[in-house]
């Protein structure tokens, strides 16, 4: 099995990459990359089971509905903003991990979404399935959230002053998955928080290939073809490899 790990940005210059073969017991990180562009992406994305994508892949539908019925004049009525602002993964991931994720409507995420949308297209060009709910090729991926659910360091490792706590949760990372080999790239996981969120996200994105996150529930499905759903783990992150 394969698996590739986004972390995307607005910006090839931010963004990372990087592939994980997967075989009985182990997983090895083959290839790392940063800065990387959507046609680095699509390389990459064709030999893959699993590409787990850092970023929101959709908007909120109340949202959506929202801006619709603004084009023509001032809404009669606003709905609740945390519905306009929120999809509903994110109040799943909220209620599961204590967690917000950025708002893909409020926020300056929304920019990296406008790349992503554009990446579905291409990929969908190139034959991939692209449902948003992670049931084809790609898959939505939180990796503080991921790191969270395996009782790992999620927060305080970006930026070039945070290197040595970055550092300390690839250690710690290796330590709570001993069947991963970093090999090469592991000093550039230790240079890079993208590069290491990229590795985060192909971890989660292997979870989702092997059924080990969690699904939505009845209530979550619909919104979840058109919103995104966050892949969050069910399992141990030792056991994921074996």
């Amino acid at each position: 099995m394969r698996t590739i790990g986004v972390d995307l940005a607005a910006q090839a210059k931010h963004t990372a990459i990087v592939v994980l073969d997967w075989d009985a017991g182990s997983a090895r990180l083959t290839d790392a990359g940063i800065p990387t562009d959507d046609d680095a992406v699509l390389r990459r994305s064709a030999g893959a089971d699993k590409v787990g994508i850092d970023c929101p892949l959709g908007w909120p539908e109340p949202f959506v509905e929202f801006l619709g019925a603004q084009r023509t004049g001032p809404p009669e009525t606003v709905p609740d903003w945390r519905s306009l602002a929120y999809r509903r993964t994110d109040r799943h991931v909220h209620t599961v991990t204590g967690l917000t994720p950025l708002s893909v409507s409020t926020d300056r995420i929304g920019l990296t979404a406008m790349r992503a949308a554009r990446l579905q297209g291409r990929l969908m060009a190139c034959g991939h399935d692209v449902r948003r709910n992670g049931a084809g090729l790609i898959v939505e991926v939180y990796p503080a959230a991921g790191l969270k659910l395996w009782r790992l360091p999620h927060h305080r490792y970006k930026g070039s002053a945070n290197r040595d706590a970055l550092g300390a949760l690839v250690d710690a990372l290796l330590g709570a998955a001993p069947w991963l080999e970093l090999g090469e790239h592991e000093r550039t996981c230790r240079l890079s928080d993208h590069a290491f969120d990229a590795l985060v996200a192909a971890l989660l994105a292997g979870a989702a290939a092997r059924g080990a996150t969690a699904a939505p529930d009845d209530g979550d499905r619909a919104a979840a073809v058109t919103e995104g759903w966050i892949a969050l783990p069910t399992g141990r992150l030792v056991d994921l490899a074996s």
